[in-house]
């Protein structure tokens, strides 16, 4: 089993090998000059939602940002180390991104495992830590839905931390001046992982829009909501 499994992987690369460096002008022949994404998605490490796949991206077309449940920390000028952050500033003062996604999805394990009361298994517990940015949104689902079903608990928090991540990144300076100027579009995205439709926060209305239904028919008056 371990050994087909590994013999997958190497011929996906051989796939992709054929896909991208064969013919008169292989993609990476100009990659290999350097990246020039416009976007910067940020999506949850989850290996149902790999955010290239679900959007049919090529390579170089998103720059992507994967943790624990898609969450974005608050700007923290602490001496400690801050990976998501670093990422985040590196696509929008470098890479000089136009916009950027925070890509939520249901059936979120980091959300479900929040809202449940994750108890660490041992002393040294990055999850737990981890998924403290998002207790505020947790508390509020609880307090407002508290006669909910537990999957509507679950569901209402991984939106809530969505449009949390979103006034996270309004925290980095980089962002909110650009915001300000019109030089980058903030999004926030959920993959509706039962019914393989797409919804999108339209600040508008405060709430989440079928951007592309279960059938794959687009949702026009969404599209323009929040188009950027």
């Amino acid at each position: 089993m371990e050994v087909r499994n590994i013999h997958q992987f190497i011929e996906g690369f051989q796939r992709f090998q054929s896909k991208y460096f064969n013919g008169d002008d292989p993609l990476y022949a100009k990659l290999n000059h350097g990246q020039n994404p416009t976007t910067l998605l940020i999506g949850c490490c989850d290996s149902r939602v790999d955010p290239a796949l679900l959007l049919d991206c090529d390579p170089g077309d998103i720059f992507v940002v994967r943790n624990v449940a898609n969450l974005v920390p608050p700007c923290n000028e602490s001496e400690h180390q801050h990976g998501v952050s670093a990422a985040i500033q590196f696509a929008v003062e470098s890479l000089n991104v136009k916009r950027i996604i925070v890509m939520g999805h249901e059936k979120c394990g980091g959300i479900r495992a929040l809202m449940q009361g994750y108890q660490p298994s041992r002393k040294i517990d990055f999850i737990g830590q981890w998924m403290r940015i998002v207790e505020p949104v947790k508390q509020q689902v609880l307090q407002q839905l508290n006669l909910s079903s537990e999957s509507e608990q679950n569901r209402a928090c991984e939106l809530g931390a969505i449009i949390m991540s979103l006034n996270n990144l309004r925290s980095f300076p980089w962002i909110a001046e650009r915001e300000a100027s019109g030089e980058i579009a903030l999004h926030g995205w959920y993959f509706d992982m039962s019914n393989g439709a797409l919804l999108a926060y339209s600040p508008r209305s405060d709430t989440f829009l079928p951007m592309v239904c279960p059938l794959g028919i687009p949702h026009p008056d969404t599209q323009q909501d929040i188009s950027g």
